[in-house]
């Protein structure tokens, strides 16, 4: 996966060379824009042959001399106070580079698990894994930015899964470091809620994912993948030379993964093969497999398109006859970006004959736009991956922020950021995901409680309850393990982040669209005692009654999702409770101690810098779900000033809770008793 025009894995040939066998008390219905409208590298070939077959040598078990492992450690120790020492945000830890990302570079290293960590509790930095932060994906086709019922649940039958690979500049820049950096421009990935599989990627021999990217995808339920990828034969050589070291190499893979806590490998073989060393070669594949989702929670193996069944290095740009064994063998395989409508054709035969579900087929698509088009027409090469049923590989979507150097010259290499870029890169990067997202499967929140603060992990400064923390820790920072939940759709021109200003961390979200109400989070937050806890922090720069400020929910009946019922959390005289639409007030009263977070404590005045706090309390005849979380702002046509949201909290609370709340504001909405729900059509 090198950045090549010349290098014949971007060619697409005319011929395959063999075939197979998603305080207004305004209540109409464009309060929720309920209408149906769409919201407007090198040269290098890779294809060493052998002139002749030489009896490969044995791997060596490795025996570590006491004497160089005292050295090292000795190395690691001196390290650690020299003049490039990092602030730690944590008294109880240094920033030496035993909290440091590296890559492992041969198989001496890897067999004597030779990382600067290898003595670090990796699990008291990185966040494990749990899937039960969201559900099942759901299709938002068009609407996804509106507060909408449209849905199209994903199935055995449309299953369409998305591996997201990050490839920028070779990787291990700012974000390799546990506290990582004050560059806090730097590319940060957001877009969690439609990813199934994120990997990190780079040239060397063992790429093992930083914490920054493993706690940001871990808190978004996302699964990440290592890299292993052989660009040298002596490398593989030494692999495949018996089965024990085949058993000992995949035993070392296992324990990178265990020992940093990620969930599996994609296998990226870019060397020719001699013929006699494939079964090992199948073996090594069959084996990390068995032993990844044995071992390691949730492991995968990711196979890429790149050797054959000869052993020859020919990227196939399908799945086909010559290819299959290795689909077989691992859980997915990513075939290489350079398609064409033919290899579409066979590959979903193939799967068919296989009796294999096509969405373990993941077609290629690099953003950099090699053999198909990349970029900001990247819609066009989705839309022929979805409309054929395939998964989609995204790879080097970092393209947004690399390019920015060849877009108006801005520098992307400013050691502590630049305002200018910040801004650029992320208006350009909202723009490009929200092209492809109708073709994507969107994932809801479903974990209660919910919070967010809208921290993309990185900042100017760093915030508490309004104010900028003037410590040493408030200095500008990148650092990805500090990225909080993010919205589940692109924000494109409905907001974006805001970094002068935020109430915890290191941004906010600055309101742009003050038209209609517009969708943040797609959510299955089941609330089976049907009470309801919302908070929010919010900012508004005139706070007159021009101006108004609602956080938008929509509920269902807990098993009739047919049905729905909008709420708005506003400021309103009284609460109002009507069919299908209902306006409710914020409680001056205090909340019973314990319901609201310490990340969002109850306040009734003013905070730092503006920011204040609202608190909504309401109860339901029966159980609902809460399946959207938006935003309804509005203000005079002739103003300019601003409005931000801070943080969210949902939660469900008991009724014992809602009985202990001593509050005139609280909402009592009999939606079943009434049938205030909306049939839907």
């Amino acid at each position: 996966m090198k950045r090549s025009a010349s290098n014949p894995k971007d060619a697409v040939p005319d011929k395959v060379p063999a075939k197979s066998g998603e305080a207004n008390n305004h209540t109409q219905q464009n309060d929720i824009g309920l209408d149906s409208g769409n919201n407007s590298g090198n040269s290098d070939t890779g294809c060493n042959q052998h002139s002749k077959e030489e009896e490969p040598p044995q791997i060596p078990a490795v025996v570590v001399d006491e004497e160089e492992e005292q050295e090292q450690k000795q190395e690691i120790l001196t390290s650690c106070v020299g003049g490039d020492q990092k602030v730690c945000l944590d008294a109880s830890t240094c920033g030496c580079p035993q909290l440091e990302a590296e890559a492992v570079l041969d198989n001496r290293q890897l067999l004597a698990f030779q990382v600067r960590s290898r003595d670090i509790d990796w699990r008291q930095y990185v966040q494990p894994l749990d899937t039960r932060i969201r559900s099942g994906g759901v299709y938002l086709d068009k609407q996804a930015d509106f507060v909408s019922n449209h849905r199209r649940a994903v199935d055995d039958q449309n299953r369409r899964e998305l591996l997201v690979c990050h490839d920028m500049m070779g990787n291990y820049l700012e974000d390799r470091h546990f506290h990582s950096s004050e560059k806090y421009d730097d590319y940060r990935f957001l877009h969690w809620s439609a990813v199934d599989y994120f990997c990190y990627f780079s040239h060397k021999y063992v790429t093992i994912p930083p914490s920054g990217w493993l706690n940001a995808a871990h808190r978004h339920g996302v699964p990440v993948l290592g890299t292993y990828i052989v660009e040298a034969d002596s490398l593989l050589v030494e692999v495949l030379a018996s089965e024990e070291s085949v058993d000992r190499t995949v035993a070392a893979l296992t324990r990178l993964c265990l020992h940093f806590g990620f969930e599996g490998w994609l296998v990226n073989v870019e060397v020719t093969v001699p013929q006699k060393s494939m079964p090992n070669l199948h073996r090594f594949v069959r084996e990390l497999r068995s032993a990844t989702e044995s071992q390691v929670p949730h492991g995968r193996v990711f196979w890429y398109d790149s050797v054959i069944e000869t052993g020859a290095l020919l990227w196939q740009n399908e799945l086909n006859a010559r290819n299959v064994d290795f689909f077989r063998i691992s859980d997915a395989m990513l075939i290489n970006y350079a398609w064409n409508d033919g290899h579409l054709e066979r590959s979903a035969s193939l799967a068919r004959q296989e009796g294999s579900p096509q969405h373990r087929v993941f077609m290629g698509l690099d953003v950099f736009g090699r053999s198909r088009k990349g970029g900001f027409q990247s819609l066009d090469t989705m839309e022929r991956i979805a409309q054929n049923g395939f998964s989609a590989g995204i790879f080097a979507p970092a393209w947004s922020f690399e390019t920015l150097r060849n877009w108006q010259g801005y520098d992307i290499s400013k050691a502590n950021g630049d305002e200018e870029v910040n801004a650029a890169f992320l208006s350009r990067n909202e723009s490009w995901w929200a092209r492809l997202w109708p073709l994507l499967a969107t994932h809801p929140y479903q974990a209660l409680p919910f919070y967010t603060d809208f921290c993309v992990g990185s900042g100017q400064a760093s915030f508490v309850r309004g104010s900028r923390d003037a410590s040493a820790t408030g200095r500008p920072f990148f650092n990805l393990s500090r990225q909080s939940l993010q919205p589940s759709v692109p924000l494109d021109k409905n907001a974006r982040h805001c970094f002068h200003t935020a109430f915890t961390g290191g941004s906010s979200l600055e309101v742009i669209n003050y038209e209609r109400a517009f969708r943040l989070f797609v959510t299955d937050l089941v609330l089976p005692r049907g009470v309801l806890l919302l908070g929010y922090a919010y900012r508004m720069d005139d706070a007159s009654r021009d101006h108004t400020f609602d956080v938008v929910v929509r509920l269902s009946p807990f098993q009739r999702h047919s049905q729905d019922l909008y709420l708005f959390c506003g400021s309103y005289n009284t609460n109002i409770v009507a069919p299908h639409l209902c306006y409710i007030s914020p409680m001056d009263d205090p909340l019973p101690s314990g319901l609201a977070p310490v990340q969002l404590r109850q306040s009734s005045g003013l905070l730092g810098d503006g920011w204040r706090v609202r608190y909504y309390l309401a109860r339901f005849d029966g159980p609902v779900v809460v399946k959207d979380i938006g935003l309804k702002c509005r203000r005079s046509l002739a103003s300019t000033s601003d409005a931000y949201l801070g943080a969210i909290y949902v939660q469900g609370l008991f009724q014992e809770d809602w009985m202990a709340t001593q509050s005139s504001q609280k909402a009592s909405i009999d939606v079943y008793g009434r049938q205030l729900w909306e049939y839907l059509t």
